[in-house]
């Protein structure tokens, strides 16, 4: 019996040790792969949280929450999370929607008066999801985010629809807007109010609502942009207005965020069936777009996750079928338009758990990273050798972005590269030829640039950029002969 019990304890000792090393081993990658992404992109200062199998794994702070002040992120650092608060604002409705206040079904019509004919129809769900096809609040220069919130759905009113309802999905702002309004004339309650009670109840001052980017907090970590043109940051100043507190104006610091998701996974927030029923891919009617209820569906190595990424710096993902959760939060990037904050969060999900391993999705991160840290011919070369071992993968998307992060960086050669070699890959995309075209442009060449935006009309006819820049383009040429 002894001999039986000390083989037992001897096992446990045996894969305790192992556990350790394995964990220790993780955590050591995961810092070499944050310090690499931190380097390359300049990024201010960042923090980042694993949770797997219900226990923190990693949690770590990095670089400034003020450049200015010379401020450490740590523990107490809120963070503007951007457009990942509407992760909150969607648990926020199925609360209600659990208590039968209202239902997914439900036209917004019953809680939003003086509407116009054609958004009446359009029901919670179609907010939720992003497939009302209303017009988008933010893209209207006359509606302005100091405006009343009548005034403003008074001009937003006389807009006109996207698309037809539930036909697609577009990202739109309009949607959180008449969410939060919603919750609002059901709970008799200010939105901000409502989510700080039912999510928040004892975070007092670590958690946060302000769309005012401008105004620094004592806690809070500066917002920042990369100039381009100088080379450095500078704080952001942008204010949407606390109408927009349910689309983007969580400020919150890592532990917090980790306590939030300890909830959500212990269904204290909503119920397990009803988080289900949340992650339920919307039917859209062209079935072609792929998207929950308030959350995005991200497929790594044929694996589901869930969650949503905010102001090109932060990102929540949970990868439920793993028990795996990542979350990345940062004040800043040089590169803010290559998805950088999408890419740490697969990529850690694959140091943590390799079934999650994607060649494709760190292929495509390979890829921005070469163009940005070597020169354009061993860029192209590397580009090269990935293609030949997968010719199946496409990267037009990949390269086109890049294209235009070469350009604003004043790399406009390297850039023009890049669109040529986007082109030659992909010589059926009118789009490919259209970003060309742009490119020479860009850099005084006319008469290519003429040829290529013609090439671009031929393989997309609707193309109206194209039409529009040939007539500009024939205007200067005109312009310089006289």
């Amino acid at each position: 019996m002894k001999k039986r019990f000390f083989i037992l304890c001897l096992l446990f000792v045996i894969n305790l040790c192992f556990s350790q090393t394995e964990n220790k081993l993780i955590e050591q990658k995961i810092d070499t792969y944050i310090k690499e992404v931190i380097e390359l992109n300049e990024i201010p200062g960042a923090a980042l949280a694993v949770i797997k199998d219900g226990k923190v794994i990693y949690e770590k702070y990095y670089g400034k929450a003020s450049l200015e002040e010379n401020t450490a992120v740590d523990k107490t650092t809120a963070f503007k999370i951007f457009s990942t608060t509407k992760l909150i604002t969607s648990v926020g409705i199925f609360q209600l929607i659990e208590k039968e206040k209202l239902s997914l079904e439900d036209p917004i019509s019953k809680y939003l008066n003086n509407l116009p004919k054609e958004w009446k129809k359009i029901k919670i769900k179609n907010l939720l999801t992003h497939s009302s096809g209303l017009p988008d609040i933010v893209q209207f220069e006359d509606i302005l985010f100091s405006l009343p919130y009548s005034e403003k759905i008074s001009l937003l009113s006389k807009k006109p629809m996207q698309f037809a309802t539930g036909n697609q999905y577009r990202y739109n702002q309009t949607n959180y807007l008449f969410l939060a309004k919603i919750i609002e004339k059901i709970t008799s309650l200010p939105f901000d109010e409502y989510i700080l009670k039912n999510q928040f109840p004892k975070a007092k001052s670590d958690v946060f609502f302000l769309s005012d980017f401008g105004q620094i907090t004592p806690k809070g970590a500066v917002r920042y942009n990369y100039d381009a043109e100088n080379k450095k940051y500078k704080k952001n100043d942008y204010n949407s207005g606390s109408d927009s507190h349910s689309a983007n104006g969580l400020n919150i610091n890592l532990p917090e965020f980790i306590k939030w998701n300890k909830n959500l996974d212990a269904d204290i927030y909503i119920k397990k069936e009803t988080k289900s029923t949340m992650w339920k891919p919307f039917s859209f009617t062209n079935n072609v777009d792929n998207f929950a209820y308030g959350w995005e569906i991200v497929p790594v190595n044929k694996t589901l996750s869930y969650g949503f990424t905010g102001g090109n710096e932060t990102a929540f993902r949970k990868f439920t079928n793993n028990e795996l959760t990542v979350i990345f939060l940062s004040n800043g990037h040089k590169y803010s338009n290559l998805y950088v904050q999408s890419q740490v969060i697969n990529h850690v999900a694959a140091i943590v758990d390799t079934t999650l391993i994607d060649d494709y999705l760190l292929a495509g991160e390979k890829i921005n990273q070469d163009f940005l840290k070597f020169d354009i011919s061993t860029s192209e070369q590397n580009y090269l050798v990935l293609k030949r071992n997968h010719p199946d993968w496409n990267f037009e998307y990949r390269l086109n972005v890049i294209g235009y992060t070469l350009m604003t960086y004043g790399r406009i050669n390297d850039a023009i590269k890049v669109f040529e070699l986007n082109a030659k890959e992909n010589p059926t995309s009118g789009n490919a030829f259209d970003s060309l075209a742009e490119s020479y442009f860009s850099n005084n060449q006319l008469d290519i640039s003429k040829e290529t935006y013609k090439k671009s009309l031929e393989l997309m006819p609707n193309n109206s950029n194209a039409k529009e820049m040939l007539e500009k383009i024939d205007k200067i040429i005109l312009a310089k002969k006289s």
